[in-house]
């Protein structure tokens, strides 16, 4: 059996309802008989996984992987069978969903925002009486209630 010892997409896409994981030199290899193979993009560089049934369609791609002037050469259905690849992939499209999700909700955005610049701010009162300076702090006294924001320095 073969084992991954590190896949890391070199990058991750979300194309419609897929997500494809590109692969490229020292982010991808697999450990055979107590040797590290690393893998090389020359055929096959990409995992598709569709969103909805997280099932990989591009089985018939080609992934190499090297030490020295030793090579295997494995299809992805193939791969998918004799390695744990599947509990990296998992991880990756959890993480990748996770982040979608993250970044396309927007609720509560502005609330977060304004929490942190209310923290900001009183950290920068707690700085002016810290170094003991008035005019700091009558100046951020002034701004917040002649402009009920915050100043941005």
């Amino acid at each position: 059996m073969l084992l991954v010892q590190l896949m890391k997409p070199f990058y991750t896409k979300l194309e419609g309802n897929r997500i494809k994981l590109v692969f490229a030199y020292q982010y991808f290899s697999i450990r055979k008989d107590d040797e590290l193979f690393q893998f090389i993009p020359v055929e096959g560089k990409e995992i598709i996984v569709h969103t909805e049934t997280l099932q990989v369609e591009n089985l018939a791609d080609i992934f190499v992987f090297q030490k020295g002037n030793r090579f295997i050469r494995l299809p992805l259905y193939q791969l998918l069978l004799v390695s744990d690849i599947h509990m990296h992939l998992q991880v990756i499209i959890e993480n990748s969903a996770q982040m979608n999700l993250g970044s396309s909700s927007l609720e509560g955005v502005s609330e977060a925002i304004e929490e942190f610049e209310e923290k900001n701010y009183e950290r920068m009162i707690d700085y002016a009486l810290l170094h003991k300076d008035a005019a700091l702090f009558n100046k951020l006294l002034q701004f917040k209630e002649f402009n009920g924001g915050f100043p941005i320095e």
